[in-house]
């Protein structure tokens, strides 16, 4: 294990409010993610998920609310803060080095929060074992196909052993056998890590395949929030993805 501060404390967002240059891009936003559950959150492109995902991770400072972690106030606190206190994330893009191996890409994520190298390689490995990637843990993480690509991104989040992760589109551009995939590794990640996951996805199959709860964002504000299926049937929400109630 490395040496990340988890915490069993509840990641929450309290009327987070974020702006550019007068834009509300979200706007007096709530909602808490508990250990070990599966919050969805969905929105039309332009909703402000990915802004509200910056809040919760330190890239991004509310001007007005304030993120908590337990009862904490962290917002504005650097990313690498969050990181080492057991909030970990993935990204659109993947981020990876790609001139680096596959297994250092995980490993450079557990060393950074203080894991041994030696300990840093054997949970890479155990990590690659389970998302199906062990047979490329040699090669440069750049000839790996997209889809590969983001389940390294999930590697490099879990191996930092947070208490809170949140992918941001894991299942984006993939097919449905491969969206298959990635329902089971997100569903097993509470059980088998013991986090709290936060799933942003306009893969609706995806959703609502493995969320227990679902906020939903239009314009920055909440619209929706709820199990699948009460989602599903709210007019509110069959408005802002087909325009019309």
């Amino acid at each position: 294990m490395s040496s990340t501060e988890q915490t069993a404390d509840a990641l929450e967002a309290r009327e987070v409010t974020i702006s550019f240059e007068g834009l509300t891009a979200v706007d007096s936003v709530n909602e808490k993610l508990q250990p070990g559950e599966i919050l969805g959150l969905i929105g039309p492109n332009g909703a402000g998920k990915t802004t509200l995902v910056n809040a919760l991770t330190g890239f991004q400072m509310p001007a007005a609310g304030e993120v908590r972690l337990g009862e904490k106030i962290v917002s504005g606190l650097t990313p690498h803060w969050f990181r080492r206190h057991g909030v970990a994330r993935t990204f659109q893009a993947g981020r990876l080095f790609r001139e680096m191996p596959v297994s250092e890409n995980i490993e450079v994520a557990a060393v950074s929060l203080g894991l041994n190298r030696k300990k840093a390689n054997a949970h890479a490995m155990e990590l690659l074992e389970w998302l199906g990637l062990a047979d490329r843990a040699k090669l440069p993480a750049g000839v790996l196909p997209y889809t590969d690509e983001r389940r390294v991104g999930i590697g490099r989040a879990l191996a930092m052993n947070p208490s809170f992760v949140l992918l941001d589109e894991p299942a984006a551009g993939m097919s449905d056998l491969e969206c298959d995939e990635i329902m089971k590794i997100v569903s097993e990640i509470p059980s088998k890590f013991g986090c709290g996951v936060l799933l942003i996805e306009h893969n609706m199959r995806v959703i609502m395949g493995v969320c227990e709860r679902i906020h939903v964002l239009d314009s920055g504000k909440t619209i929706s929030r709820g199990t699948p299926q009460e989602v599903q049937n709210d007019p509110a929400v069959i408005k802002a993805y087909l325009g019309h109630g």
